[in-house]
Order: C-alpha cells, then structure tokens, then sequence
C-alpha cells in the first residue's frame, strides 16, 4: 500500500527505508526557518517554507498544552498567535525524534532568539511533555 504524502507529508525514520523515493517533497532532518501562517492551537503550528509548495504542520517538541475544547485550549491558541503569528521563525529538529504519531514534523520553535516552547510553559499555557498526566485540562 503506498504511503499517503497529502494527508502525512513526514516520513518517520522507520518509514524512509520503504517511501523515502516515493516522496514527493523533500524530507526534513535539519532545522530551517519558516513563516507561521496558522495556529492551530497552543503546541501545533502550521508553516510556508521557501522549499515546499504547500503549508504544513509543526508540533512543538517537549511541551503539551490543551486542546481547543479543554479548559485553557483557546486561551494557549490565541497567546501563541499573538506571539508568533504571520512571523519568521526558526525550528529546530531532531534527527532522532523529527515526526510525531500523526506524521507532524516536531521541532522547537525560536523566535526572537527565545524559545516559544519554554516560554508557552513559563507563562502557564502549556506544561513540559513528561508532566502532561499530572495535569486536567477539562
């Protein structure tokens, strides 16, 4: 069955050996920079890049905050936003752990010489990935 580059534009690592020909764009492993062109909501963006001919999702590394319908979801999407919305950014790969589940590339978003990822969690919209279960958002 041939792998679907639309709806999961990354390749996970496991996945190059068997599609990585197949791809149709190029595959992500170092970082780059990037326009953020949609917030989807407090720790997944979506981006234009110069290298691409279509928009694509980032899921930001190392941090969780709450979805649209949980308590907090809006108030994260709309402060990320503000801070990054319609701006250049840089993301920052990891070789080792570059696509999510959902064949999101991961990376941690710098802005300003500041990482978003780190100051989402500092200012209370977002918690470190590894503390996720000790938090409900609903």
């Amino acid at each position: 069955m041939p792998h679907n580059f639309k709806r999961f534009p990354e390749l996970t690592n496991s996945q190059m050996a068997l599609y990585y020909f197949d791809s149709p764009h190029k595959q992500i492993f170092e970082s780059f920079k990037a326009r953020v062109v949609d917030v989807h909501d407090g720790d997944t963006i979506k981006v234009s890049w110069q290298e691409r001919d279509f928009d694509f999702p980032i899921r930001f590394a190392n941090i969780a905050a709450p979805e649209l319908n949980e308590n907090g979801g809006l108030a994260s999407q709309k402060w990320l936003s503000k801070e990054i919305l319609g701006e250049e950014v840089q993301i920052i790969i990891n070789p080792n752990n570059r696509v999510g589940k959902w064949g999101r590339l991961i990376g941690e978003i710098i802005h300003g010489g500041i990482s978003i990822n780190m100051q989402s969690v500092d200012a209370g919209y977002s918690v470190k990935w590894k503390d996720r279960g000790q938090i409900k958002w609903y």
